[in-house]
């Protein structure tokens, strides 16, 4: 499989090599609005440097994969669809949901491959536990825990173009809880301050926040987030069910543990994202892939990229409005 890629920033250097290291898939050419960053990535891995507009007319390019700034997904997405190149897009599709809901509508006129890069249901420890929990090892799932915190802030110039902590960083925890539940959910509750830098809520954001979420069938999902935690990045997961509980937890760079007679002391969690999710972005690539070869759909595609996005919109209404928020007013 031939793949373009459309962004040469840090995450397209990420798709990158998982394309080059995939043994049926090709890194064909490198996009990027910034010469500088196209030429210096196609040079690495020795591929030309294409225009989006040749990329979309080749005939020789099987699939896109966009890793482009977020004003450009929705775009590429469609252009992808008309062209009958599948794609591979990073979330979100868009930040609105009338533009989202137009893109999926492209998708249903020019059928592709579609697949969103909701990279964590590729992670091997959470589709483990996945597995677990569909083969009934906890009996009848009834409260689901994510914990969600990066290691630091972002710098205040990017909230103000990110979309909000919704959309941005808790989309991905909304989609985890989705694709965890397996049924769909009919309110959000939100308590949300700024706590770590002034400077987010001056831009009109909050850093930590509560949701709450309930399922059709009454299942509970608590999500907790939070901007900075001085230990790494956080990420853990507890299903909680009638016959037991199952556990993801953090990820060490060599799961080594100390026990002397001061106690017991492990490894401080990886520091961000691309340490702790470089397994599953190169499962999120073979996955495309495989889906393409297979024609069938992807693990994660677009019609979950909208209904995180959904969450997400309902999310943003109940911590302004300070109630509870029905997806039925959503969607």
């Amino acid at each position: 499989m031939k793949i373009a890629l459309l962004g040469a920033g840090r995450i397209g250097r990420v798709h990158a090599r998982a394309i080059s290291d995939h043994p049926t898939a090709e890194l064909a050419s490198v996009s990027d609005a910034f010469s500088a960053a196209a030429e210096s990535l196609a040079s690495e891995y020795g591929v030309p440097v294409l225009s989006a507009d040749d990329v979309f007319s080749s005939d020789d390019i099987d699939g896109v994969l966009i890793a482009s700034s977020t004003p450009t997904h929705s775009d590429f997405l469609e252009r992808a669809a008309r062209s009958g190149k599948a794609v591979l897009c990073e979330k979100p599709i868009d930040l609105d949901l009338v533009r989202t809901r137009h893109c999926l509508a492209v998708l249903e006129e020019y059928p592709v491959t579609c697949a969103l890069g909701f990279n964590r249901r590729h992670d091997p420890q959470f589709s483990a536990l996945k597995t677990a929990m569909d083969s009934g090892r906890i009996g009848k799932l009834e409260m689901i825990t994510i914990t969600s915190r990066d290691p630091e802030p972002p710098p205040a110039e990017y909230i103000a173009a990110s979309g909000g902590i919704f959309r941005d960083m808790s989309i991905h925890d909304l989609d985890m809880a989705a694709w965890l539940l397996g049924e769909p959910v009919t309110e959000v509750t939100v308590s949300g301050s700024c706590l770590v830098d002034p400077a987010i809520g001056e831009a009109g954001d909050l850093d930590s926040v509560l949701i709450n979420l309930k399922s059709a069938s009454g299942k509970l999902v608590n999500i907790s987030n939070s901007r900075r935690a001085c230990y790494g990045y956080d990420q853990r997961i507890e299903v909680f069910g009638s016959k037991g509980m199952l556990e993801a937890r953090n990820e060490t760079d060599t799961q080594l543990r100390f026990t002397g007679a001061e106690g017991v002391v492990d490894e401080r969690p990886q520091w961000f994202f691309l340490e702790r999710y470089s397994r599953a972005y190169a499962q999120e690539v073979a996955d495309f892939v495989a889906a393409w070869q297979e024609n069938r759909a992807p693990l994660a595609g677009a019609q979950d990229g909208l209904a995180a996005l959904e969450l997400a919109e309902a999310a943003l209404i109940s911590y302004r409005e300070g109630r509870r928020v029905l997806l039925s007013e959503i969607r």
